[in-house]
């Protein structure tokens, strides 16, 4: 068979029964595996700077300090704000990295992009694994891997625009569903796995150092084991997924689709090093960085990409002058945007919060309860006809679950200052965090079901990957709030904001889609 098929009708029941459906299911499975990695990689970092807590990487700056004076005290509180920071680093350039992914399969076909952007993993992978070998390893060294594993973030974007042109508009819910939905199972699947490496040393020989003193066991597995399942998934893909014309107009050879993904991507990559540098380099107030990052990315693709793809490109930035592509941004934010913040955060959050509970052996359920549930939440849009309704629902359960939230580490603090034992609101704060997950995830998959029924197909798929584009940025903002409400000393005002921001949502997606001035019919 092809790679490049330029004869594609998945509207047509013919076609689609005959020859489409067969074609289509091979790459929604070649798909996901190749998603979920990414997912993996990308977020590791919130699990990473617990084991680096644990293990004391301190990166100098405890140095000539006596523990348990005011000076060591508040440095110890910078470091705990710079763990914070290296999974908002992660989340700032795989958000950032979606905003050209968005475009990349109208212009480089999708067996290009996803195998290419797959084996660019390998890259962090390699360097976590390293660093993670020596407790000198410098934090700018870390930055910079974190930097880059926003390349898994950045997947996501093209990932979904490229199913969504293999299946027909009545199965959208369920293949943007079991795409995203087993995709962001990487999150959870690399919480579970990154515990369970971490006591050996599969990869002990490589890149380690020793330290006097410091029983290091297979921390650096934690960014080894990831690289002999990115080669695979990379290599299935480039042998086994195609590019259709649906999705790209113009059918390019093998060399020019994966040289325009690396230019593209090589643009968003210097956008999320500027807004890194920024933020780390010179302490830059985080919702300055957004903004800056975020017209800069668009500034380079519009400008600085080559002539031949720019008119293509800008072809497909019109969707920017669209209002409800906005609006479903915001409302995609809400769902996205917190299931993956929340994912990057919870592990080091449980640790600040709960130092005795044995967080590491719960966290996962909170990423896989939202990654399965997502294709739930397509279904169920797609059995009521309407993914608006769903949205109102969850977003609903959505604000009560984050109050909970807020509650419960409310007591947990105060116990704590009353020097009681803060394990007695470890399974209720547990417990509404899970709820938490639950209707983000939900809220994913109804939400995504609604754009289709709301732009036209030629819109439809970079509207999906703007949108998660713009929600992945949750990922940065999330842990990065909560790192500085943690050393402020109320990790409860964060959750206060987004209630808030949820409740903007509500107002949103009922004003616009279910009320009686509604644009669209409960899409």
């Amino acid at each position: 068979m092809a790679v490049n098929i330029d004869k594609w009708d998945v509207e047509d029941d013919k076609f689609w029964n005959s020859t489409g459906k067969k074609i289509a299911n091979k790459n929604l499975w070649l798909s996901i595996p190749a998603l979920l990695l990414a997912f993996a990689v990308w977020i590791m970092w919130g699990m990473l700077i617990t084991y680096m807590k644990d293990f004391g990487f301190t990166f100098g700056l405890l140095e000539g300090l006596t523990a348990g004076t005011p000076e060591y005290e508040k440095a110890l509180g910078t470091i705990n704000n710079m763990y914070y920071t290296l999974p908002a680093i992660a989340g700032l350039a795989g958000a950032t990295l979606r905003l050209p992914n968005s475009f990349l399969i109208a212009l480089c076909g999708g067996r290009n992009v996803i195998s290419v952007t797959t084996a660019l993993l390998i890259i962090p992978a390699v360097g976590a694994g390293i660093g993670l070998s020596n407790i000198n390893t410098s934090y700018e060294f870390f930055a910079a891997m974190a930097l880059l594993s926003g390349f898994g973030g950045g997947n996501f974007s093209s990932s979904m625009n490229n199913i969504s042109y293999f299946y027909p508009k009545k199965m959208q819910g369920y293949a943007l569903g079991m795409n995203a939905g087993i995709g962001n199972l990487g999150v959870a699947t690399m919480q579970k796995l990154i515990p369970l490496v971490v006591p050996f040393v599969f990869f002990g020989a490589v890149g380690t150092g020793a330290v006097a003193g410091v029983d290091f066991a297979g921390i650096q597995n934690a960014g080894w084991v990831w690289v002999p399942l990115l080669v695979a998934s990379s290599l299935a893909a480039f042998f086994g997924m195609n590019c259709v014309v649906s999705g790209t107009p113009e059918l390019p050879t093998t060399a020019h689709g994966i040289t325009n993904t690396l230019i593209l991507v090589g643009l968003g990559l210097v956008a999320a090093a500027v807004g890194g540098y920024l933020l780390v380099g010179l302490e830059v107030n985080m919702w300055i960085v957004l903004p800056v990052v975020i017209i800069l990315t668009v500034l380079l693709m519009k400008y600085a990409t080559p002539g031949a793809i720019r008119g293509n490109l800008n072809k497909q930035l019109s969707i920017l002058g669209d209002k409800h592509n906005w609006i479903m941004t915001i409302i995609y934010t809400m769902t996205f945007g917190s299931f993956i913040g929340y994912s990057a955060a919870f592990p080091k959050l449980c640790q600040d919060i709960f130092p005795t509970a044995d967080y590491r052996l719960w966290v996962f359920m909170g990423p896989m309860i939202g990654a399965l549930i997502r294709p739930v939440g397509g279904i169920i849009a797609d059995k009521v006809n309407s993914g608006a309704k769903v949205t109102m629902w969850s977003t609903i359960f959505q604000i009560i679950a984050a109050l909970a939230v807020a509650y419960f580490v409310i007591q947990a603090r105060e116990v704590r200052e009353a020097g009681g034992d803060t394990l007695t609101y470890w399974w209720p704060f547990f417990g509404a965090f899970m709820v938490l997950f639950l209707t983000t995830g939900i809220g994913n998959g109804s939400t995504f079901r609604s754009i289709p029924y709301i732009f036209s197909k030629e819109k439809t798929g970079p509207v999906l990957g703007w949108t998660a584009a713009i929600a992945a940025y949750g990922a940065f903002i999330i842990p990065k709030v909560f790192g500085e409400q943690i050393k402020a000393g109320h990790a409860e005002y964060a959750l206060y904001g987004f209630a808030v921001y949820y409740v903007l949502c509500l107002i949103l997606n009922w004003w616009y889609y279910q009320g009686p001035k509604r644009e669209f019919d409960n899409p």
